[in-house]
């Protein structure tokens, strides 16, 4: 029905930047919040940053100041802007939507297969 495809991940020296992209498609009718999370070897899958329909951001303490959420609605897509990046950044980060699809009641949540994002020097 809905389908999340994740880019951007790779290799980057600390203090580096990345920028992680999110596109979906499908039968989607409206996207409400999109989000980033990520989880790292051994750890639980955290919450980065959403974005909601509106425009408001919200990100967790670790990446503030860091990290930049947005989208572009008529693209279906969201976007991570990840600088100066720290070795407790690596982890394969998962982009999530609220979606309602057509003909849906209410909206899910559809997950992306995730981006190895590895900061290393």
């Amino acid at each position: 029905q809905v389908q999340l495809v994740e880019s951007g991940g790779g290799l980057v020296q600390p203090g580096g930047s990345l920028r992680l992209s999110c596109s979906a498609s499908g039968s989607i009718f409206r996207i409400n919040d999109m989000a980033w999370y990520r989880q790292a070897p051994g750890k639980e899958r955290e919450l980065v940053a959403t974005v909601t329909s509106g425009g408001r951001t919200i990100y967790t303490d670790s990446v503030k100041g860091r990290f930049t959420i947005s989208r572009a609605n008529a693209m279906r897509t969201v976007y991570l802007q990840m600088n100066s990046l720290k070795s407790e950044d690596t982890a394969v980060y998962y982009c999530n939507a609220d979606v309602l699809v057509y003909g849906g009641l209410r909206s899910s949540g559809f997950w992306g297969q995730g981006t190895q994002v590895t900061v290393s020097s």
